[in-house]
């Protein structure tokens, strides 16, 4: 099919605008205002993010994609609070939050995991700091564990794993505080494409399953409209929200269906945001020749 024939990305079955319009009724959990960002540098001050505001409903998927250096994951720092706004406000369930807490559970692109602790004990670690007991920890923790399919190795340690089960613990650690919100930074970004794709199902999977909200940082178009119910796209330079898009892809979702109408327009609609037509490539380059054999490859 041809990008002619596409439908447009705003275009949504009646299954999909009945699902949003139920999704706009539940609870906002996140609610971020008025949002900025800026560094200090020695040419002057340079602002990162500007005017950001959005919301996220009751276990609602958003993903946040945008070209490089539009500030994705000074955002995503700023909500986990291990960063401070210059300006603006992040708030949970109403209320302002400005440093780290249980509330926010928070997966990086590294596994982040103690490599001296058992998979069991990796996630018993945080469950253990609330002041559980290690009895109840280990209970606790072993439920999340299962849930992420890992059951068979509980008593491994982290270099016995692979990069997907790796991420898989540190999912379950994060999940294993109840955490109002998994705020995730490029977390399959380091992973080949097989594992990659097998880890977006298994979230979907873990997401359908309990009551989280997850907010989840991407450079990947495909990711983002094959996990998202909602795509915040920002522009560059200073990082602003450009367009908020309604996936208009069903659910359940299906690696079938990143060939679908509906997904390959709304991959048209990403890539026209975020590499517009006529755009300059600001870190072109010019070959130099290095070698003359007589005959071109090309």
């Amino acid at each position: 099919m041809i990008n002619s024939e596409l439908p447009s990305y705003l275009e949504q079955e009646d299954r999909v605008a009945e699902r949003f319009k139920k999704l706009k009724e539940r609870e906002v959990i996140l609610e971020v205002k008025d949002l900025y960002k800026k560094f200090p540098t020695p040419k002057g001050e340079i602002t990162a993010l500007k005017e950001i505001n959005f919301k996220t409903h009751r276990r609602e998927f958003v993903c946040v994609i945008g070209p490089s250096g539009c500030g994705k994951s000074t955002l995503i720092r700023i909500l986990a609070g291990l960063e401070s706004p210059t300006q603006g406000q992040v708030l949970l369930d109403g209320k302002p939050k400005s440093e780290p807490g249980p509330d926010r559970g928070m997966v990086f692109q590294g596994y982040t995991l103690f490599p001296w602790l058992t998979i069991k004990k990796n996630v018993m670690f945080g469950l253990q700091m609330k002041g559980m007991t290690n009895v109840d920890a280990e209970s606790e923790a072993m439920q999340w564990v299962d849930l992420v399919g890992l059951s068979k190795f509980a008593e491994s340690y982290p270099h016995q794993l692979s990069g997907g089960m790796k991420q898989r613990v540190a999912i379950a650690r994060a999940l294993a505080n109840q955490p109002r919100i998994l705020l995730m930074d490029e977390p399959f970004g380091a992973l080949d494409p097989q594992t990659r794709l097998k880890m977006q199902t298994n979230l979907l999977e873990i997401w359908r399953n309990i009551d989280i909200t997850v907010l989840f940082i991407t450079h990947d178009l495909d990711e983002a409209i094959f996990l998202a119910d909602r795509i915040l796209v920002l522009k560059a330079n200073p990082g602003e929200v450009e367009e908020l898009i309604e996936v208009s892809v069903p659910r359940p979702r299906s690696p079938e269906q990143f060939l679908s109408p509906e997904f390959l327009a709304t991959k048209k609609r990403l890539e026209e945001l975020i590499h517009p037509e006529g755009e300059e490539d600001d870190e072109g380059f010019q070959l130099i020749r290095m070698t003359n054999v007589g005959d071109d490859v090309e």
